[in-house]
């Protein structure tokens, strides 16, 4: 199976191939931090993986992406790529949200014990999921005040990863409910898509974004009143 992986959900932009036979896997990918120009970076990268993979488009069985929750322009950035790509192909499309993909991500750099995924998501929220040792999902992706997480938190969790774990644990020291902060600079990663979607071997009819909340522009009062005339 090959499948190609794409992720701009949120503060890097990735994309990787993952080419499977049998037991023999190779992986290939890039991975740019970025606050912004995800578009202009996405296709590059994903020509230069395809390249080092040495297969041609048509060669794909799976185009995998990450659903969010993320920025609004950087989820629609992924599906929108993904979708094409897949009409273009004729491959199968799967999706995920960017917090199972962290959570594969950290578990990658060292052993934990259930944990959290918490992301910073602005305006004193968090994007949180909870997580096994083995990065299975027990709850979440959720929008959340810190406080309000500390309360969801079964007392096996004592570690939260991802930009969002430092205020989760600044909440839960104020509460004396102990809780280890690491990998503030966590990102969903691509190669951690990749690898997901080869074990969960499933495809989706189409990939929806996962928002979590409304977005922050909206229509000018004037103007929503000028087309009701």
């Amino acid at each position: 199976m090959n499948i190609l992986a794409l992720d701009t959900s949120m503060g890097a932009c990735s994309a990787a191939v993952l080419r499977a036979d049998g037991a023999a896997l190779g992986l290939f990918a890039r991975q740019e931090a970025m606050a912004r120009g995800h578009a202009e970076a996405l296709m590059p990268m994903v020509a230069g993986v395809m390249d080092e993979a040495h297969l041609a488009f048509p060669d794909l069985d799976l185009i995998a992406a990450t659903v969010g929750p993320g920025s609004f322009t950087g989820v629609r950035i992924t599906i929108a790529a993904a979708r094409g790509l897949a009409l273009a192909t004729g491959a199968k499309l799967y999706g995920t949200d960017s917090l199972t993909v962290m959570a594969k991500s950290a578990l990658a750099t060292c052993a934990l014990g259930p944990f959290a995924v918490a992301v910073d998501a602005r305006r004193g929220m968090l994007y949180l999921g909870l997580y096994d040792d083995a990065g299975r999902r027990l709850e979440g992706p959720l929008l959340i005040a810190p406080e309000e997480a500390l309360a969801l938190l079964p007392g096996s969790v004592l570690l939260a990863v991802g930009s969002g774990a430092v205020l989760l644990a600044e909440a839960g020291a104020e509460a004396r409910r102990p809780l280890e902060a690491r990998l503030p600079e966590l990102q969903p990663s691509a190669a951690a898509l990749a690898a997901i979607a080869l074990e969960a071997r499933e495809t989706v009819p189409v990939l929806c974004p996962l928002y979590l909340r409304p977005p922050d522009a909206r229509p000018q009062a004037q103007m929503v009143a000028t087309r009701r005339q």
